[in-house]
């Protein structure tokens, strides 16, 4: 498939499809229920469970959406990078790769569902919600750690490694140069903008958490 639209299209019916069967494995709407049990009444409950499920629509329609801008912008960091390497490339095939790189990321909620399925069986939405599958954050308790710590200990994991080697080895390709170069050229865009996205993400935890 050489046409990126084709392969976004794929990318954003997988996932949909794969964050409704995540969903459903974990009994995400008794996990809710048992969440806010401490705080709201049975029927506030019942009423805010209804009317999430009345615009659960628009979540699947900001999952395309969503990829859509972030492999764009991905794309763009990479066309710049490129460009101060004085590699003249057609945005549209940095965008193909980009794409093509994001479908690992769809192995993260896969990961999840075979780990609470077959393993922890018992868990709370807490529990869901900052588990990341072969993550620095598994190595520690996070409970022990500061709120605006958990997100950098979420992004240094296995995937956003394989990630960044794969679009090296693909920009290696596309450059018909090798994968090191490639790497060196993610490295010091999209890895750049990444680290400043952390920091931003750290700041304003720590601060409006």
């Amino acid at each position: 498939m050489k046409f990126p639209l084709i392969k976004w299209l794929i990318l954003s019916i997988a996932s949909i499809l794969i964050a409704e069967i995540f969903k459903r494995t974990i009994h995400f709407d008794d996990l809710l229920y048992n969440s806010l049990s401490e705080r709201l009444t049975s029927k506030q409950i019942e009423n805010f469970i209804g009317f999430q499920k009345k615009w659960q629509w628009i979540g699947y329609v900001a999952i395309p959406v969503i990829l859509l801008i972030k492999t764009i912008l991905i794309a763009t960091i990479l066309y710049i990078g490129l460009f101060f390497s004085d590699r003249d490339l057609k945005f549209s095939g940095l965008w193909n790769i980009v794409i093509k790189a994001e479908f690992i990321f769809l192995l993260v909620p896969v990961f999840k569902i075979i780990w609470f399925y077959f393993f922890q069986t018992s868990y709370s939405l807490k529990e869901i919600q900052n588990f990341y599958p072969l993550s620095a954050l598994n190595m520690v308790r996070y409970e022990e750690l500061e709120l605006w710590f958990i997100y950098p200990f979420q992004i240094l994991n296995l995937f956003e490694l394989a990630y960044i080697i794969n679009l090296g080895y693909q920009i290696g390709q596309l450059t018909n140069t090798n994968t090191d170069k490639g790497i060196k050229i993610v490295g010091y865009s999209y890895v750049h903008i990444l680290l400043l996205w952390v920091v931003t993400i750290m700041f304003f935890t720590r601060n409006y958490s």
